[in-house]
């Protein structure tokens, strides 16, 4: 109960009370709610573990539906929802910064948009490390060498370091997409196919 009133204040504090008394809630919501995580966790120096325990909850939240359902059921009570979150913590040995959090965007009735503001925390850690992010769907199944080649020449193009987001796609047909910042490169078959359909519409 001690970190939890801790946490708490901190948040009030750095913020003058704009979390909590924000009804509406937006993007810029969201990177509220993620700069203050990152100023805690940083003031704690334990940045690294927060940061790889979030992209452990959104893996989560992206390949469970029921936890996903649990998310967005406005119907849960706190009660339960604290319930799974504790499970959680005790089963990823989440930090209790981290912890706490969570428990925080659920009393505040935040916690529909936890994947978002988690989302938004993570890009804060990498814009913070002078990273560009970069997101690569592949038609067929990349293996880490390759990745790691992609990242690499990336780097080199864009004079920069990347945190790439990779995620095979079978829709794609054939090729890559890649995406880095508002930079699209897509040679992929569906891309292409696309494009001949849309000349045929205009013809």
């Amino acid at each position: 109960m001690l970190i939890r009133a801790w946490f708490l204040n901190n948040l009030q504090h750095n913020w003058g009370n704009k979390l909590s008394k924000n009804k509406g809630f937006s993007l810029t919501s969201a990177e509220r709610y993620s700069l203050a995580l990152y100023e805690l966790a940083s003031e704690n120096n334990v940045l690294s573990q927060v940061e790889d325990q979030s992209t452990s909850i959104l893996n989560l939240i992206s390949s469970s539906k029921d936890f996903s359902n649990l998310i967005k059921d406005p119907t849960n009570n706190q009660e339960d929802l604290l319930k799974v979150l504790n499970i959680i913590s005790e089963n990823n040995k989440l930090e209790s910064l981290l912890k706490n959090f969570l428990s925080f965007l659920v009393i505040k009735r935040r916690f529909f948009y936890v994947e978002q503001i988690l989302k938004s925390f993570i890009e804060t850690c990498s814009k913070k490390r002078g990273e560009l992010k970069a997101e690569l769907k592949s038609a067929k199944e990349l293996s880490s060498d390759e990745i790691s080649k992609i990242t690499d020449e990336l780097t080199k193009n864009f004079s920069s370091k990347i945190k790439l987001n990779y995620k095979h796609d079978e829709s794609l047909i054939g090729g890559l997409v890649v995406q880095v910042g508002s930079t699209m490169v897509d040679t992929s078959i569906k891309n292409k196919l696309q494009q001949i359909e849309n000349r045929m519409i205009e013809a």
